[in-house]
């Protein structure tokens, strides 16, 4: 089925920390709505959102032709630990690299300093007397008896799930091959995870991770896949699922349940394609993309329309979100940097009388103590509440009722006043998020002034004004639902499927024809994944080398042209890596050799063009129904302020700061020094006044 499908009645649905999004594409528009996440049946918080946003559109159940699904779960397991029961199978020798890591302090000075523990326990990883060279040629053979050996010791040790990770398996996967063999005919009920086939790239530290942490959550994500596809249809809606993975395209749920591993970052990369899909209708090449929920806060930069992608991706971190103390796998990602700063999260003072914020979160149950669901701790959105920012009997479309007294008791547990407390939990998240966009952007040699932010998700039009002030950008726009923009994005995603080949080569002895045939390996795997799910539609290919200067210890990648190589392209691809690593380094390394080590080819379906829309930066006055006071972080003081309703926001309606200009999904507050403009497509223009 063509995802380009207007025609089709689509839905995304995206369960978050706190909430579950849908929205509901349709002949009529968009209908959309947010439902509390159910964390112990989390396919029923879908059920009930896809209900409420049919009712809402007014179409039957039995209509609905897809349904685009992203999901946290594969995160929440690592993070948690609540995954199989798992062994791992490698080359012996190598039993402790999980356990060794890359030997990297990511805290320097910390003397008692703790590593992750690794999601297999060391009497749990079996090794085998083999080995292949890193060019594929047999070093050791593998032994048939031992093989049986080890199958005997993983049935005796009843697990659930098996990861094999063996040296150079992408070079050559035979021995990987013969063992998930041997394993599927003794115990057919197990399930199987290849390294070769989860992620066949060098480095054998992320490719292990990698395969251990699918075959870790494979049986969990499978069940829950299986549950939701049954009861989607016991309700009446018998449509093809598919899955939004970590790279920002869309997968069968039945290479999902085989991959888990890829759905890693699924919710956050849909925010991401939202945003970028509004980069190009307002004609914007650097957008910063803001996307804050009930539990963690996603910033992505946007360029020339298209999120920055990744190959690697740090997951579970358990030292304060610090890079380092998480485990690093190779999937395909859009690179992004998320802290704990969501409306759930959780203020404290810690042991030096500092107020902290996150990441802890009051999530969905039992929520902000302002829910009334049993929360005591004071959170981000009791902290809005107080200041004026939310209305308390029109919160989530009027579906759940706020009590603000609720909020002023828990924050004076922070032994402050209320005001001052409220004020405080407010300007440090945003002083966090602020930092951490700096951070990304100075990462990836950008200057984050020239950006335009793009905001959504319930909690970041609360925050993106002031988050602006502080980062000295200058534009910002709210695209309509906002609220619900990651469930949004998954309905404008593309079909794709990124294969990935470990071959590592000295430029100054680059083989083309070995190239070649990897490369066309790899457009028949990723073809064949893509047309399971969007057969017959148009479709581009993304080439990317991972290179690096010989003796450096990691590779940054370089996008090449999809094209069958010729020795003569070396001058091309080393022009292209010396201009990817002077953007990032600001200069190149004279004298050094030149190394690919891995190639990453992407099949995706063609992207329909967007309409550009006309920026309106002046206009008539927009309607206010009342007004209301907030407390303007800025300015240190309680302001008058304007509440206009978003459908009052038509295009070239203006609206001068300090103003509250309100939805059924979020709210956005207009602080006093910015302006916001209605748009042709809907969305809101905040500018700084002096712009």
């Amino acid at each position: 089925m063509n995802v380009s499908n207007q025609n089709t009645i689509r839905v995304g649905v995206d369960i978050g920390g706190t909430f579950t999004d849908v929205a509901l594409q349709h002949p009529g528009g968009l209908a959309t709505c947010k439902v509390l996440t159910n964390y112990s049946q989390p396919e029923q918080a879908i059920l009930d959102g896809i209900a409420k946003a049919a009712r809402q559109a007014g179409v039957g159940l039995g209509e609905i032709g897809q349904v685009i699904h992203g999901t946290t779960l594969v995160t929440n397991s690592l993070i948690e630990r609540r995954g199989a029961k798992t062994a791992f199978i490698t080359t012996e020798g190598f039993r402790d690299v999980i356990e060794m890591r890359s030997e990297n302090r990511f805290e320097q000075y910390d003397l008692n300093l703790n590593l992750p523990t690794p999601l297999v326990q060391r009497e749990d990883r079996f090794t085998l007397n083999e080995r292949m060279g890193p060019g594929g040629e047999v070093l050791l053979a593998l032994d048939p008896s031992e093989v049986s050996a080890v199958v005997d010791r993983i049935r005796e040790g009843g697990f659930e799930s098996v990861a094999v990770g063996l040296m150079h398996a992408y070079a050559n996967d035979a021995h990987e091959v013969a063992v998930g063999e041997a394993l599927r005919a003794a115990l057919p009920e197990l399930s199987i995870s290849l390294s070769s086939v989860i992620s066949p790239q060098m480095r054998e530290l992320p490719r292990f991770n990698t395969v251990i942490a699918n075959a870790y959550v494979q049986p969990q994500v499978a069940d829950y896949l299986g549950r939701l596809v049954t009861r989607l249809r016991e309700t009446g809606v018998d449509a093809p699922v598919f899955m939004l993975h970590s790279g920002g395209g869309l997968i069968t749920v039945e290479t999902a349940a085989e991959q888990p591993v890829r759905l890693l970052e699924s919710g956050p990369a849909g925010g991401s394609i939202f945003a970028a899909d509004f980069a190009r209708a307002h004609g914007l090449d650097k957008v910063l993309s803001f996307d804050m929920g009930g539990t963690t806060a996603k910033i992505c930069l946007i360029e020339d329309g298209a999120p920055k992608t990744a190959n690697t991706f740090e997951v579970a971190r358990t030292y304060r979100f610090k890079k380092g103390s998480g485990m690093t796998v190779s999937t395909p990602v859009v690179e992004m940097v998320e802290i704990g700063a969501g409306g759930g999260s959780i203020a404290s003072v810690d042991t030096m009388g500092r107020l902290q914020v996150g990441p802890r979160s009051a999530a969905s149950e039992p929520g902000p103590a302002c829910y009334g669901r049993g929360g005591e701790e004071p959170t981000v959105t009791d902290a809005n509440l107080l200041l004026g920012r939310l209305d308390p009997d029109n919160f989530a479309g009027g579906s759940i009722r706020l009590h603000p007294q609720n909020s002023a008791i828990a924050a004076d547990k922070l032994m402050l006043s209320t005001r001052d407390a409220a004020f405080g939990i407010t300007e440090l998240v945003d002083e966090n998020m602020a930092n951490a966009a700096r951070v990304h952007t100075v990462e990836n040699g950008r200057d984050i002034e020239h950006f335009t932010m793009i905001a959504f998700g319930g909690g970041a039009p609360l925050h993106a004004c002031r988050l602006c002030e502080k980062l000295g950008i200058g534009a910002l726009i709210v695209p309509p639902g906002a609220g619900v923009g990651s469930a949004i994005g998954f309905l404008k995603a593309p079909f794709s499927f990124e294969a990935t080949r470990g071959l590592f080569q000295r430029m100054d002895m680059f083989d083309a024809e070995a190239v070649n045939d990897a490369l066309t390996e790899m457009e028949a795997e990723a073809r064949a994944f893509v047309d399971e799910g969007a057969g017959g539609a148009d479709t581009e290919i993304r080439l990317t080398a991972q290179m690096r200067y010989s003796g450096q210890g990691w590779e940054i990648p370089v996008v090449l042209p999809h094209k069958a190589f010729v020795e003569t392209d070396v001058d091309m691809i080393l022009a292209a890596f010396e201009d990817a690593y002077r953007t990032l380094f600001g200069r190149t390394i004279q004298g050094l050799s030149v190394e690919v080590t891995n190639w990453l080819l992407t099949v995706s379906t063609t992207l329909p063009e967007v309409e550009r829309v006309a920026r309106h930066k002046n206009g008539a006055d927009a309607t206010a129904a009342r007004h209301r006071r907030f407390f303007d972080a800025a300015l240190r003081a309680e302001v008058e302020a304007r509440e206009v309703a978003r459908s009052n926001m038509s295009p070239g309606r203006v609206v001068d700061g300090p103003a509250i200009i309100v939805e059924s999904e979020t709210s956005t507050i207009v602080t006093s020094a910015y302006r916001a403009v209605g748009q042709g497509d809907g969305s809101l223009l905040l500018l700084a006044k002096e712009a």
